[in-house]
């Protein structure tokens, strides 16, 4: 079987850790394209560049190319990566990741590490999106080791079936690979922010405002993510970017709604 093609792309930028060990362990099996933002894009969604330029340049690690660095967003790079910087080649999957931090529940409507591999999918190529669940200071070898071996067992194994419209995402715990208990296939979490600013003044004596908060956790059936990855396994979630209330569709099928206030 010949090698397949990955394309990887990440919000951290193309610097981080996370990034280049996952490519590490991707290249043992894989031949490996990075198209990943020049600098940390983290929490931009799906946003894309219409008004200003791209612009992408060649970036080297310990004197060696690494890959192309993208001045846009996460859903820029893989959409420049795939559609032109690398339009020659025949993509198996897109990956977005090592993320350093969670993409559990409500983060993943702000995720850019989610939205990489979405983009992936808009693109007809499967994806997957991995985190590690922490904001810790932390060594990306296990992970990169864990998600090496999982999405070969899904690219070359072919233990989860794959189609153009595959979108999974991965969250890892922040422990030893000797602590993981499994893997558990989950749903999205319902958990959410519980958000508020803090209002600051510069040296000039002007406001200005930083976002904080806390998580309100309230998901507690080891079905959804943030509850397997509490519980120290490996969360896979299959998502999809169908938006539609199907529920509420059929619902309001029947309601008769006018333009006008006119009987």
């Amino acid at each position: 079987m010949e090698r397949p093609n990955i394309l990887i792309s990440n919000d951290d930028g193309i610097d981080a850790e996370g990034l280049y060990k996952l490519a590490a362990e991707l290249k043992k099996f894989a031949n490996v394209y990075v198209s990943a933002p020049h600098r940390q894009q983290s929490a931009v969604g799906h946003s894309i560049t219409i008004f200003y330029p791209l612009r992408a340049f060649e970036y080297s690690r310990q004197g060696e190319y690494f890959g192309m660095a993208i001045e846009g967003t996460p859903a820029d790079a893989v959409k420049l990566g795939v559609l032109h910087l690398f339009k020659d080649v025949k993509f198996d999957l897109v990956v977005s990741g090592i993320n350093h931090g969670a993409n559990t529940a409500v983060n993943l409507i702000y995720s850019g590490t989610v939205s990489a591999a979405t983009e992936g999918t808009a693109l007809d190529i499967p994806s997957i999106a991995i985190s590690l669940a922490t904001f810790e200071k932390v060594n990306f070898d296990d992970s990169a080791e864990i998600s090496g071996k999982i999405i070969k067992d899904i690219l070359i194994n072919k233990c989860i079936p794959l189609t153009s419209k595959t979108l999974l995402n991965i969250n890892i715990p922040p422990v030893p690979k000797e602590q993981i208990k499994g893997i558990r296939i989950t749903k999205q979490g319902k958990s959410n922010w519980v958000d508020s600013f803090e209002v600051r003044a510069d040296p000039n004596g002007r406001d200005y405002f930083w976002l904080t908060g806390h998580m309100n956790y309230c998901d507690e059936s080891e079905d959804y993510d943030i509850c397997a990855v509490r519980d120290n396994y490996i969360s896979i979630t299959p998502l999809q970017y169908d938006l539609t209330d199907h529920k509420m569709f059929e619902e309001i099928q029947g309601y008769q709604l006018r333009m006008t206030n006119n009987e």
